[in-house]
């Protein structure tokens, strides 16, 4: 019965789960262990087809996920119907209020090495990848005033901070985008900018210091909210929120989303406890009530992070539940992908990350590690792998290993100093790598 209940959407109070919200669950669940690849030829992502048994074996009624009221048009920045247009604008303009506005603090991490790595002054073309607040952006320009920088950010708040930003500097200097990293290939060829153009491209993913800081977006374990959690803030009207999957998962799904993406042990009595608390309680709506599951369900337990400190027992949950809703660890991919593409030879691409999920995938495309390989080989280890002598010595394979896509600044990724963790807590688990692109075959 889970499946026919009545969920509360962001956008529209009242709305059937529909075909379409469901198969976006079901294809991000059967996407977890393997990565949507970007189609290099033509820049956009790969669809997966999802049969309709996939999505669920019980029978619900089929509802149009939103009533087409006129078709969108290039100058539609939030790209979705007129029908949201302004109750979207309308819950946007809420977070603009001053009070709401006194309360976010956002201090970029690891500006002054950036900088450093992205030589501003050498170069003229750079992309944010993630604008938030702009603080990295301002530091390339105050170091080139001259440059031109693309600020993309998937969220809307961040669009419109961007499009302030904008005012300051001169025309078409600052680009605000709004759309994902997968979405990067069309807005940059509606800007005129070609492949193989960008001087450097920034990447600081994960979610933002302002998205924490609004309780509306659900993302934070100490302000109560709606269990949202999405970056977009419900842009996409077929997006699914953390409410959709936590209310609506099967109890072995929920596991395997909290062990895969939030690396917890306990994912098995997390999912359990949730489970049995929707069946007894109803639908779980508010962030503070999953906090408070998990926590009478692990009562006593201690738990800490990579830095042994201790941290609240549903953490972890918390990050597998955005990672999947936001589907983060593709974007990052498929970001990398694009930034390849894009970046003119020795051109650099820096990612700040701050968890070992997605600083992996920095490392893996940056030293030439295969996505699906299951754990770091050596070019010895993957030779001794090979049963077939002839795949062992073939010309393709020695062209493969010798030809570097990145070359690595550092080996190891960089952190920041004990003097910025002082000053900017939220900084002290982020980690820095930078490569540059190597010449194209």
């Amino acid at each position: 019965m889970a499946f026919r209940r009545c969920i509360m959407m962001t956008l529209k109070p009242h709305r059937t789960l529909t075909y379409s919200c469901l198969a976006t669950i079901r294809r991000h669940l059967s996407g977890i262990s393997t990565w949507v690849k970007l189609d290099t030829n033509c820049l956009t992502t790969r669809t997966r087809s999802v049969s309709m048994c996939t999505c669920t074996s019980k029978q619900f009624h089929h509802t149009t996920t939103h009533p087409q009221k006129g078709k969108a048009t290039d100058s539609d920045i939030w790209n979705i119907s007129g029908f949201y247009q302004e109750e979207f604008k309308r819950k946007i303009s809420k977070l603009e209020e001053p009070e709401s506005e006194a309360k976010f603090s956002h201090v970029p991490v690891m500006v002054q090495e950036v900088v450093k790595l992205l030589h501003p002054k050498q170069g003229k073309l750079f992309i944010d990848m993630t604008f938030g607040a702009g603080g990295h952006t301002k530091a390339i320009l105050e170091e080139n005033p001259e440059a031109q920088v693309v600020c993309l950010d998937r969220d809307p708040l961040a669009y419109i901070n961007a499009e302030e930003l904008a005012k300051s500097y001169g025309p078409q200097q600052l680009l605000p985008c709004i759309g994902q990293f997968s979405e990067l290939p069309g807005i940059l060829k509606k800007h005129g900018i070609s492949p193989g153009s960008v001087d450097g491209i920034l990447f600081d993913v994960g979610a933002s210091s302002m998205q924490y800081d609004q309780r509306e977006r659900g993302f934070s374990l100490s302000r109560e909210g709606p269990l949202d959690m999405r970056m977009d803030n419900g842009r996409n009207p077929d997006g699914v929120s953390a409410a959709d999957v936590v209310n609506h998962l099967t109890g072995q799904e929920l596991k395997h989303i909290i062990k895969k993406y939030g690396e917890d042990p306990l994912a098995n009595k997390i999912s359990h406890a949730i489970v049995s608390a929707r069946n007894v309680s109803g639908r779980i709506s508010t962030t503070k009530e999953l906090a408070d599951i998990i926590e009478n369900a692990l009562d006593g337990t201690i738990q800490r992070d990579k830095l042994s400190r201790k941290s609240h027992v549903a953490t972890r949950t918390f990050q597998a539940l955005r990672i999947f809703v936001n589907d983060e660890l593709n974007e990052i991919n498929n970001g990398l992908h694009v930034a390849y593409h894009y970046l003119r030879p020795h051109g650099v691409c820096v990612g700040i990350s701050f968890q070992s999920l997605e600083d992996r995938i920095f490392k893996r495309h940056f030293h030439g590690i295969d996505m699906e390989e299951p754990k770091n080989m050596t070019s010895k280890q993957q030779a001794r792998a090979m049963k077939d002598d002839h795949q062992k010595y073939s010309k393709e394979l020695i062209q493969k290993l010798l030809k570097k896509r990145w070359i690595p600044v550092c080996k190891t990724a960089m952190t920041p100093t004990n003097s910025e963790v002082n000053e900017n807590p939220r900084s002290r688990s982020a980690k820095l790598r930078a490569a540059i692109k190597g010449l194209d075959s």
